[in-house]
């Protein structure tokens, strides 16, 4: 019973349907498996209790042969940053760590229209700000990947680390994550799961907290492509409710067969300026065969140029502070979430409330921003960081007319051990999101692919970037090179 956690969603419906598994044994299979790996700290909040009365809905839908989709059922896992009607939505971070929300975010709604079932809020860094799930005040997430015992682990990537854990060990079959410089794509790419960065209003962003909102994107993690689709069949589409989601209609994907792809003719583009001197030898050689598989498979492998690529990492620096910046300020002790002692003065609860409740990482980016945005800085910074993003987002446009996609590693390394990312400068870590910042600048779609272990055991990616809205071809060719490496999934260390 116990391997029923390692199959797809489109076993988990055909399961289901026939009858041979209930809806409430894959719900105790995710809890034991949740149990057997609590150790590595990917969950703040299982909703086992929530799980068993969905699942006693669910099975009596089956039972009547009316399922209500092909995700009725499957259980899921969704980053503590969304908001969930009733359950825990803390952020991470002791500013909301007894905060409830009244609604649903939109995705999850359209989760639980669909019959899926949440089994647990997962771990992030602190409001997602960070790339490896370390500052969380409900603990540091491990990898499952190498992890040896609490001393020797290495990082799961950020900020959707505990997202990445929660699929990469079976404990759900999907998870949401959110994306705002590359925090799907980062532990995707550590935890050897498929981590999907979806167009810019692709999917409704209404109930995601949010961290920089002309960045951020609800992000899609699974353990294959085919999974990745049928979530994301479920929750795109326009919500009138979010100014920035899209109005074009959503057309559901349909993949054919790994059998039947071919991808002769379709041109991928290498992008020089991501040959960066802090690429590890094994990630590059690994971008390489790649790049030769494809071109042995039919496809055109072409060098191409995005020539501002190595200003998008004090671009999005900027610009993520400043935006911070602003939505940091609703959380002053009065609304919502923490509040300091009520016999202070209105300035004092506003500056206790505000100390007490964010980090050390949150409140410099708080400082950051509000420098950047001083009258006399204004220009210097945010303005001309504006006038840099549009070049980014030029290179894209002009690379578009030469290559339907781009070929890149996701990120730098493997995954760091943790004992040696905390001892890194703040500098050295940005740089780890070298490869994926750039595409939320742009706004455009990116997921990032497992390939292979490392000589040390741990999982090397890449990433295929493409033009806006080009998710159905993103989609085809990432599961012709999923198809073709057969990456090993399913090796995690019980507590």
């Amino acid at each position: 019973m116990d391997k029923i956690l390692n199959t797809n969603i489109r076993t988990v419906s055909r399961l289901l349907t026939e009858g041979t598994v209930k809806t409430s044994d894959f719900v105790r299979e995710s809890l034991k498996r949740i149990k057997e790996t609590e150790n590595l700290k990917a969950f703040i909040t299982v909703t086992g209790n929530e799980a068993e009365e969905l699942a006693k809905q669910s099975e009596k839908r089956y039972k009547n042969g009316q399922p209500l989709s092909d995700m009725d059922g499957v259980i899921i896992g969704i980053k503590d940053n969304f908001c969930t009607k009733g359950i825990s939505t803390t952020c991470a971070s002791k500013m909301l760590e007894n905060f409830k929300p009244p609604y649903n975010a939109t995705a999850y709604q359209r989760f639980l229209d669909a019959g899926a079932i949440l089994i647990g809020k997962t771990n992030l860094d602190q409001f997602a700000m960070g790339s490896g799930t370390i500052n969380s005040i409900y603990g540091v997430t491990k990898n499952n990947w190498g992890c040896k015992d609490d001393d020797n682990f290495y990082i799961a990537g950020g900020s959707s680390g505990g997202s990445a854990v929660a699929v990469a060990t079976g404990a759900c079959f999907a998870c949401l994550g959110s994306d705002t410089g590359g925090s799907v794509r980062n532990p995707a790419s550590y935890c050897g799961v498929i981590g999907l960065k979806p167009t810019y209003g692709l999917i409704s962003r209404l109930g995601l907290i949010p961290l920089v909102n002309s960045m951020d994107v609800v992000g899609i993690l699974t353990r294959t492509v085919d999974d990745t689709v049928s979530v994301l069949n479920t929750i795109a589409g326009f919500d009138e409710k979010d100014s920035t989601s899209l109005t074009k209609p959503f057309k559901k994907i349909r993949l054919p067969p790994a059998s039947k792809m071919k991808i002769n003719g379709i041109k991928i583009g290498i992008p020089l300026e991501y040959n960066v001197e802090y690429l590890s030898e094994e990630v590059a050689n690994v971008w390489n065969d790649i790049a030769s598989m494809l071109k042995s498979e039919g496809a055109i492998i072409k060098p191409v140029s995005l020539p501002h690529t190595e200003y998008s990492i004090v671009v999005y620096s900027i610009l993520n502070q400043c935006e911070v910046t602003s939505n940091m300020a609703r959380y002053d002790g009065i609304e919502f979430g923490l509040r300091a002692r009520e016999d202070y003065s209105t300035e004092k609860l506003y500056s206790t409330t505000r100390r007490l409740g964010f980090d050390e990482v949150v409140k410099g980016r708080i400082l950051a921003g509000n420098y950047f945005l001083l009258a006399s800085n204004y220009d210097k910074y945010f303005t001309k960081a504006l006038k840099s993003r549009r070049l980014i987002l030029n290179d894209f446009d002009n690379v578009w007319n030469e290559v339907d996609f781009l070929l890149t590693p996701t990120t730098l390394t493997e995954a760091p051990l943790y004992k040696d990312y905390v001892g890194q400068d703040n500098r050295h870590r940005l740089v780890e999101d070298y490869c994926t910042q750039a595409a939320n600048l742009a706004g455009i779609p990116a997921i990032s692919v497992p390939i292979k272990l490392s000589k040390n055991g741990l999982p090397l990616s890449i990433q295929l970037m493409g033009r806006n809205l080009s998710e159905p071809m993103l989609l085809a060719v990432s599961k012709f090179i999923e198809n073709a490496v057969k990456f090993p999934h399913f090796q995690y260390n019980r507590t």
